[in-house]
């Protein structure tokens, strides 16, 4: 607890961890639901933007193959430009260093009671700790999600295990608290504290009382036991949740009539030709298309249960992390799971979450009854029968959506290298802030097809740095996130030639650890102070550029990179001179916000215009205006996830007969519109029960948010500078040094939602429900 740790944001599909509570959320997992907002066409009267070299260089940079021209000829350097950072021996040692300088400054900390400047330094000592702690694990994070070398992997695993478990030391170290307690008693100290010193001192010590420090002994060393169990269920639930499902058999028969004539008719003839049944696995581009354009049931059916089943072995790993996290929370006195994580939650308190809940449903289930009702009516037609069937769970795809609404801009227009050209002159309207490429010295990045770029404010000059890797390919995960490497923090008052009088040997090792966090610090133009700079890694897995040109994409998939950089951006501009409430290290249910209202911009002509690189607007389509049924069931079905992440970290994991799969059923039975099939158990493959472990709810939530900041901040002039100035030092640059109702309530000239209580959750549980009827129909 003492130590909070950047949040690794990822895709709904996809994977992530959340480390012990003295690092907070060293890598922390998160889910996006994406929408498409239907285009009208342009009418901006904002004055063309003229094309620049970063222009031109952002689009060459991400549209053309890898070229040898990106890597500088200078020496080869380590990772992301860390000099001895260029081999798995390299982060052990790194590790090892580290480790013993976090011992050495956990000695400083103890001692500080009998010095008074000593206990001024208390909280800054303790963010430095964190950080020290955090770049190593949050670095290993990284590394072991993405890097293709399984040496690396290894190494990584390592470092990070063996940093996790001194955290879990520290996070029931009652000598530790119990300075942090001399100096919340002195009040000439608190006095001297600055609102964010203030606001993290009172962190720290919340996540203390978490970790059972008030309690005997033998409960504390439970609870550190408990802690390191959580972390291996987690890895090896996480681990389970992206392994591919056996296949489902397939035969020819099955596959007449398949509404895809490319891939599906290739399919058919295949199984024609073999006369042998096909081996389709769930998530591949043929279950896909199985389940978009199969007229009959039987294959969609065989795909849905392949892909939604698990074994005894897989559902028993989650219980088993389920029942752990219930037996934490009760052995510090809370109820369950979910009161223990949302106490400093926006939310605060289960019931509150459920309240927002019950309020959204009540709200959409007669919306989605009526949907249901259409896509019955099609299945009626479609089969020719008497009467409306009844829809089952592999029905989805298959008859909703009719079409798939036009993307907004010609395919030109939507390459990765226009998209982040687009968001450098977004940024530069809103804040000042442009994208630069850099040449990657060889060795700086894990793989040749990352890139980097350099993110450079008008005054400041460069605040940080985005390594992009952002193509598809083998042994990749899928999906997309954003990692936050390295988080901002003030350095110059670091007194580090004071922690190594605590050391009893610098060696090698520790000259390593020394050399890695002296990196990436700059003194900016105009500002007081020297700063941490923050390192992001995006991640997404578009297809590769070709010799022939660049590969178009998806309109979804614009949607991604706009919701990821919106978390990037956080991260950048999230100035705060501690590192546990730098940029994205907020409440889990504010987190969304930045990233999901960039999604909105995406609805503004004025915004589409910046995708020209000639400059000048472009010629926008109108979109297709038809009524998607489907966009009132998925969220829905959004409102029961959020649902069964409360139940499974309610008091109920606890009971003896705690069944993850019934109770899930159950869900389905009585609040659901589509029945649940028997066999198949999906839980396991939720990796947000980790990661937004009873803080599910934070998408509708944060989407509530997102709307109604877009709606009375952006959507009048969404590239007003002043306004985006305003949403920039009222939101973006806290971080999490301010309290997210009162930095609402601020922007949004709203004084009720100050008291962030019960009303003010129903309040936004109104604006959701107000968004669901401004936007009846996007997909």
């Amino acid at each position: 607890m003492l130590l909070r740790a950047a949040k690794a944001t990822r895709l709904w599909a996809g994977n992530g961890t959340l480390t012990p509570r003295l690092l907070r959320a060293c890598s922390q997992a998160k889910a996006v639901l994406d929408v498409s907002p239907h285009l009208q066409p342009s009418t901006s009267t904002e004055t063309p933007i003229a094309a620049t070299p970063n222009d031109t260089s952002l689009v060459y940079l991400f549209d053309r193959p890898h070229s040898t021209s990106w890597i500088a000829a200078h020496a080869p350097t380590g990772l992301f430009s860390h000099q001895t950072l260029t081999s798995p021996t390299a982060l052990r040692n790194l590790a090892e260093g580290t480790l013993r300088r976090a011992r050495g400054l956990t000695n400083r900390i103890l001692q500080a009671e009998w010095s008074k400047n000593e206990l001024l330094m208390v909280v800054k000592n303790l963010d430095k700790l964190s950080d020290l702690l955090c770049g190593v694990i949050d670095l290993a994070e990284l590394i072991r999600n993405t890097h293709p070398n399984s040496a690396w992997v290894k190494s990584a695993d390592e470092a990070y295990d063996k940093l996790c478990e001194f955290m879990n030391e520290l996070n029931t170290n009652v000598d530790l608290y119990r300075t942090l307690e001399i100096v919340f008693s002195d009040p000439s100290i608190v006095n001297s504290l600055s609102r964010e010193a203030l606001q993290t001192a009172l962190i720290f010590k919340r996540d203390f009382e978490k970790s059972a420090i008030n309690l005997p002994s033998p409960d504390r060393q439970r609870f550190v036991s408990l802690s390191s169990e959580i972390l291996v269920l987690a890895r090896q639930f996480l681990n389970e949740a992206a392994t591919v499902r056996p296949p489902a058999s397939i035969s020819s028969t099955e596959l007449q009539g398949l509404k895809d004539k490319g891939m599906g008719a290739r399919l058919h003839l295949q199984a024609q030709f073999t006369n042998r049944d096909l081996l389709v696995y769930p998530g591949s581009l043929q279950a896909q298309m199985i389940m978009r354009s199969a007229p009959f049931e039987e294959p969609r059916r065989k795909m849905y249960v392949a892909a939604n089943s698990s074994t005894p072995e897989q559902v028993e790993t989650l219980e088993k992390l389920l029942r752990a996290r219930a037996e934490l929370a009760m052995l510090v006195g809370k109820t369950s799971y979910a009161h223990m994580t949302l106490d400093d939650k926006m939310a605060k308190s289960p019931e509150n979450v459920r309240q927002f809940l019950d309020t959204l449903m009540n709200h959409t289930k007669p919306h989605a009854r009526r949907a249901l009702r259409t896509l019955s009516q099609r299945k009626q037609a479609h089969m020719n029968l008497s009467a409306p069937p009844i829809i089952q769970a592999w029905d989805r795809d298959y008859y909703c959506p009719p079409e798939t609404p036009a993307p907004p801009l010609p395919l030109p227009h939507l390459t990765p290298g226009t998209v982040f050209m687009a968001l450098s002159r977004l940024f530069s309207r809103l804040y000042g802030i442009t994208f630069r490429p850099v040449e990657v010295a060889a060795g700086e990045t894990w793989h040749s097809d990352v890139r980097k770029l350099e993110v450079v404010d008008e005054d400041a000059g460069v605040i940080g740095w985005i390594y992009a890797d952002i193509f598809t390919r083998r042994g990749k995960a899928s999906g997309a996130a954003h990692y936050t490497v390295r988080c901002s923090r003030r350095t110059d008052d670091d007194d580090e030639n004071v922690d190594l009088q605590y050391l009893s040997e610098i060696d090698d090792t520790v000259q390593q650890s020394l050399a890695f966090s002296r990196a990436h610090r700059t003194r900016f133009r105009g500002r007081e102070g020297e700063h941490q700079l923050p390192v992001v890694v995006l991640l997404c897995d578009f297809s590769s550029p070709t010799r022939s040109g660049p590969i178009a994409l998806d309109w979804s998939e614009v949607q991604t990179l706009f919701h990821e950089m919106g978390h990037a951006m956080h991260s950048m501009i999230g100035r705060t001179e501690y590192q546990n409430v730098s940029g994205t290290r907020c409440a889990t249910d504010f987190v969304e916000l930045p990233s999901i209202l960039m999604e909105h911009f995406l609805n503004s002509s004025a915004v589409l215009s910046l995708f020209n690189l000639e400059g000048g607007s472009v010629n926008m389509r109108a979109g297709n205006h038809h009524v998607d049924p489907c966009h009132s069931i998925d969220t829905h079905t959004q409102i029961l996830l959020a649902y069964i992440d409360q139940i499974y970290h309610s008091p109920m994991a606890l009971d003896p007969a705690f069944n993850s799969t019934e109770l899930l059923s159950n869900l389905h039975d009585t609040v659901g519109l589509i029945p649940s099939v028997p066999g198949t158990s999906w839980q396991t493959q939720f990796g947000h029960l980790y990661g937004y472990g009873a803080t599910y709810y934070s998408y509708l939530f944060d989407r509530a948010i997102a709307s109604r900041v877009w709606t009375q901040v952006f959507a009048s002039n969404p590239l007003d500078r002043d306004m985006g100035e305003k949403y920039k030092q009222e939101v973006l640059r806290y971080g999490g040094g301010k309290d997210p109702w009162s930095m609402l309530s601020t922007l949004l000239s709203a004084p009720e939602l100050d008291r962030g209580d019960t009303e003010a959750m129903r309040e936004v549980g109104r604006w959701k429900i107000e968004e669901e009827v401004a936007v009846p129909s996007r997909h």
